[in-house]
């Protein structure tokens, strides 16, 4: 068994080295860049347009009627897959594998990924369909949209695969183990027993279709960020001077990851950059394809409002909590325990909050991967209907229920590791497709800017 394990290790490793250290990890900034400048910087000058609708259209009871979400859902669905572990585990790892000038690189690639998921946006509704009666929609559809015939289909069905796979099976697995792990760490329970507790509770949610997953999303989700954000912001003003050094150490470290005191030996900016672009990828989503699929069943006047407040999605989960649980993590010193993971956040917590620390953070946990699990099981609901029909749905519940059962209780670094292989395998699909409707993404935009100047 440890031999088949090992070979498993060797093979994630390679694939990983090849995809995220000489491909995606430049692809995925480059195609941001691209829309960045294609647009005109729509990320900064929609900002405060963004922020108006998020906070315009917050709403804890639904809003939606007929076939769609409302936009409110459908923000809180997407940040529901956002926001999760890689906010707190994922961060953790980051800087331990590539140091504090890892989270530079994560805003970097969450800058110009705030372009890229406001195109994924705009495309998903687009070319959005109604399916069995519900609104739906996702990189299979502008994928196809832009490639007819047979490279079409077959781009389309290798995205949906590796969707399925990513997040579906892959993904929700990191999230039990998380959840798993932390709860251990700060109750002593079995994490076998959480994950089916988790695994039951996210069965009955699953029964319920889209219209269920929204409805807990919209209430549970801006609870659980106003909790964790209350909680960083109370560490780290008993940090007090510490929380400034931690934004020195990130900038600086960012391009010398040896220039300051605590600096670990082997780490280079490539790494920095390499851990930091991965993790960002897998907290905030840009450019993956996964969050195209909630921002589709929105109802909206036209796909820009709702890029537009895709955005925000990418903001809320970087720069804002992912930011505030690297400097709990950096100010307090936890880096220099040696732990990684979740392990790392609770230590960070603990060096302050005391014993309540490991409850804290395995609350958030809970939620945070909670959440994560039902976006992403949707997801891959979407695609699994794509591929096989709405009798496959019921197989593929099973068997997401199965998987998060049994990631509650594996290795922690292969299941990271294997989530970002699947995370690879899925994004390039995408991008294709998003990249070749470039020029519809600019179209759309362009009239939407016309339509509100002559309104006016």
């Amino acid at each position: 068994m440890e031999a088949v394990m090992n070979f498993l290790d060797s093979v994630v490793g390679s694939v990983n080295t090849l995809l995220w250290d000489n491909l995606l990890m430049y692809l995925l900034v480059a195609t941001g860049i691209y829309f960045t400048f294609r647009l005109r910087f729509i990320q900064v000058r929609k900002f405060g347009t963004g922020m108006k609708a998020l906070f315009g259209n917050f709403s804890l009871n639904g809003g939606s009627n007929g076939a769609g979400l409302s936009s409110f859902q459908a923000l809180t669905t997407a940040i529901a897959a956002q926001v999760g572990t890689g906010n707190i585990a994922g961060a953790a790892t980051a800087i331990a594998s590539g140091g504090p000038g890892a989270i530079f690189w994560m805003w970097v690639s969450a800058f110009f990924g705030m372009a890229t998921i406001y195109s994924e946006a705009v495309l998903a509704q687009h070319t959005k369909k109604v399916v069995d009666g519900v609104v739906t929609g996702g990189p299979v559809y502008y994928i196809k949209a832009v490639f007819k015939g047979k490279f079409g289909k077959f781009l389309a069905g290798f995205f949906s695969v590796a969707i399925i796979l990513a997040l579906g099976f892959m993904g929700n697995m990191v999230q039990s183990n998380s959840i798993g792990d932390s709860f251990h760490n700060a109750f002593g329970v079995n994490p076998l027993i959480v994950g089916i507790c988790v695994a039951v509770v996210a069965a009955v949610i699953f029964i319920g279709g889209v219209k269920r997953i929204a409805w807990v999303t919209e209430k549970i989700v801006p609870v659980m960020a106003l909790f964790y954000i209350v909680g960083c912001a109370v560490i780290l003003c008993m940090c007090g001077s510490d929380v400034g050094l931690a934004f020195k150490q990130i900038f600086v470290m960012a391009f010398n990851p040896q220039a300051m005191a605590g600096g670990a030996l082997g780490i280079t900016v490539q790494k920095a950059m390499r851990f930091g672009v991965a993790r960002g990828l897998f907290s905030n989503e840009a450019g993956m394809g996964s969050t195209p699929h909630a921002h589709a069943t929105a109802q909206v006047a036209h796909p820009s409002d709702q890029g537009i407040i895709a955005m925000m999605g990418v903001f809320i989960d970087t720069f804002i909590i992912l930011t505030l649980t690297a400097l709990v993590i950096i100010s307090t010193g936890a880096l220099e325990t040696g732990l990684t993971g979740s392990s790392l956040a609770q230590a960070a917590f603990d060096s302050k909050f005391g014993s309540f620390g490991k409850i804290f953070i395995a609350i958030c946990m809970l939620f945070f991967a909670f959440t994560t699990i039902i976006g992403w099981y949707y997801f891959g609901e979407v695609n699994v209907r794509h591929l096989f029909g709405k009798k496959a749905v019921k197989v593929y519940s099973v068997l997401v229920v199965l998987f998060v059962m049994a990631g509650s209780v594996l290795k922690v670094q292969l299941v990271w590791d294997m989530s970002d292989m699947f995370n690879g395998l899925m994004v390039l699909p995408n991008l294709i497709g998003l990249l070749a409707s470039g020029g519809v993404v600019v179209a759309l935009t362009k009239k939407y800017e016309e339509h509100l100047k002559n309104n006016r």
